[in-house]
């Protein structure tokens, strides 16, 4: 029953994330490339964070109590803003590495920029999915049983749609985030911040899961197509996807622009 429960939590978590690098990164090489890098800007910013959180325990002596849950508000508040900090410096970064292959390559397409934020917001959410989901994926494996104390029964398997939510999420932000760079508009920015905050926020309604990972996939829903529209998507061209009509769909096989 262990191993059932740890594969079906692993794919329920990354398997959309394992496909979409499958099917739409791993058949070209420089897309595997912004997608570690992305990934990797992801790390730091999760040290950073490690040590604001280590300095602010320090300063509280590590007492517990209700200072412990003033800690924890400071700390997801701090988190999401260097994440999205480290989101900006991967932009910038990649606007002038795009500049660089133009000018060393002109006869050469260079990536557009809807790729590379799509690309970089999957790296981005694979690596939160694995550091926030693999010790509880362990933990899958046992030994133990879980809600044997009362509490819920479902918390693997909620952990995992969870885990889900937050790698889309970042995919769908990342797109969204760069778009508004783009166009130096910075409302859709300022909308990334406010939702990863909220997203953030409702795990601290858990163990009330019915609340909290609704409320997360409603506005996974409303991101992505949000997203979808922003990456240059269409009424029409959703449909001639599914009619299988176009297999050149959106990002797969984005064009420079």
């Amino acid at each position: 029953m262990t191993a059932a429960v740890f594969f079906g939590c692993a794919f329920i978590a990354f398997g959309p994330a394992l496909a979409l690098y499958i099917f739409t990164i791993a058949t070209d090489p420089l897309r595997i490339i912004f997608l570690i890098v992305g990934a990797f800007f992801w790390l730091i910013s999760l040290l950073l964070s490690s040590l604001v959180w280590f300095v602010a325990r320090a300063i509280t002596d590590n007492r517990d109590g209700p200072i412990e849950k003033y800690l924890l508000i400071f700390g997801v508040l701090v988190s999401v803003l260097i994440q999205e900090m480290f989101r900006f410096a991967y932009y910038r970064l990649l606007k002038k590495a795009n500049e660089g292959l133009k000018t060393i390559n002109p006869d050469e397409p260079a990536p557009s920029m809807r790729l590379l934020a799509y690309v970089s917001g999957l790296g981005f959410g694979i690596m939160s999915g694995v550091f926030s989901f693999v010790n509880t994926l362990s933990d899958s494996l046992g030994p133990g049983t879980v809600g044997i104390h009362g509490d819920s029964p479902y918390f693997f398997l909620n952990s995992a749609f969870m885990t889900q939510v937050i790698i889309l999420l970042h995919m769908f932000w990342g797109i969204i985030f760069f778009d508004g760079c783009e166009k130096k508009n910075w409302y859709p920015l300022l909308a990334v911040i406010l939702t990863h905050l909220l997203v953030s926020a409702l795990t601290f309604l858990n163990p009330q899961y019915e609340i909290s990972l609704v409320s997360a996939y409603m506005i996974m829903v409303l991101t992505g197509i949000w997203a979808f529209f922003v990456a240059g998507g269409s009424r029409r061209s959703l449909k001639r996807y599914l009619l299988c009509q176009d297999k050149n769909f959106l990002l797969y096989s984005q064009r420079s622009r």
